[in-house]
């Protein structure tokens, strides 16, 4: 299968690695509107052809299937563009910046038959696969209580470089530039993290802060503006309630995801710093000691491959584009509820 990547920043050089390590897949172009950008990336990843043109690419009847590595603000319009080529796709997340766009997109691959993917990439890790199964087979009984955060610290730490200095980083923070902050970037994977086992959110309450971080909170063309922190209140269909965060703020966090079910039988913990092939339970007699075991999770393929199969076989896997809407939808109304501004501020805070 021939594959082409749209887009040659940070993300697309790690779809290109991850495609190129399956055997059965090339990767033959690139595209990104630098093309002094798309041709030194193309010389990186020795892939064949590097474009400043979109549809020329698309163009190629040679290139089943793309990659879509763009920001979140140019999803909807190189995606519908790479649908209406026939190209089968595979989408960085969010799916795009509001609901009706996703759902358009959406809408546009199921009509064209193309198999479509959104890169939930921690679907990947064991762990939360195991997890889902657990819950789905009753072990946990009924689900009341969720706890799920994604903690990031690259405002504060240079591990993963100079946030104040890359555009890569910069971009990030600033809705000008086509940034949904925190919420749009981590938040989509921390709550399809925390839904995929439990099940969909049917309500929710948000909160969210920017944090002063520059003069003026402004650094060359970036206006600082984009929320970095995301505190959550969700409601699942079945009735269980959930607290859900996103920061990039947890000091000591490079990149971490966790994830705490908790039900009338049982338990089940989640760490993906601690390993992403174990979860921790609490089941049966061991509920009245609070004695935790672990189970370890089979491998999982990623979503690089299952995408790869998926188009082999013509059935599309999940997370396709209908899941990257429904999503959206969730964060659509947690930007609504923090626009409401529902907050009870204390005449006399406590001391």
């Amino acid at each position: 299968m021939r594959l082409a990547i749209i887009g040659a920043g940070g993300m697309a050089g790690q779809h290109a690695q991850r495609f190129q390590e399956i055997a059965d897949v090339e990767v033959v172009a690139v595209c990104d509107l630098d093309g002094d950008k798309a041709r030194t990336f193309a010389e990186a990843h020795d892939i064949p052809e590097a474009y400043a043109d979109l549809a020329t690419m698309l163009a190629r009847d040679d290139i089943q299937a793309v990659s879509n590595a763009t920001p979140d603000g140019v999803h909807k319009a190189t995606s519908l563009a790479a649908i209406a080529a026939g190209k089968h796709i595979l989408c960085e997340k969010p799916l795009a910046t509001n609901a009706a766009d996703a759902e358009e997109m959406a809408a546009a691959a199921r009509e064209a038959g193309v198999i479509n993917m959104v890169n939930l990439s921690y679907r990947d890790a064991p762990a939360i696969q195991l997890a889902r199964e657990l819950v789905a087979d009753g072990r946990l009984g009924r689900v009341m209580h969720v706890d799920a955060s994604y903690r990031q610290s690259w405002l504060v730490s240079d591990a993963w470089g100079r946030w104040d200095q890359d555009s890569q980083w910069l971009w990030r923070l600033s809705g000008a530039h086509g940034s949904k902050g925190v919420l749009g970037d981590v938040g989509v994977h921390i709550l399809d993290f925390a839904s995929f086992p439990v099940g969909d959110i049917a309500a929710v309450t948000c909160r969210l802060k920017c944090f002063d971080k520059a003069p003026g909170n402004r650094i060359g063309e970036y206006t600082l503006d984009a929320n970095d922190s995301a505190l959550m209140q969700v409601e699942f269909a079945d009735g269980a309630l959930g607290s859900v965060q996103a920061t990039r703020w947890a000091t000591g966090h490079h990149n971490s995801l966790t994830l705490s079910v908790h039900g009338d039988r049982g338990a089940l913990r989640v760490d993906l710093d601690a390993a992403r092939d174990k979860v921790q339970v609490c089941f049966g007699e061991d509920v009245h000691p609070a004695r935790w075991t672990e189970l370890a999770a089979p491998p999982t393929p990623s979503i690089y491959r299952r995408f790869v199969d998926g188009i082999a076989s013509g059935v599309n896997d999940s997370p396709d584009f209908a899941r990257g809407a429904a999503l959206q939808r969730v964060l659509d109304a947690c930007f609504d509820a923090d626009a409401r501004g529902d907050v009870l501020h204390l005449e006399r805070p406590l001391a």
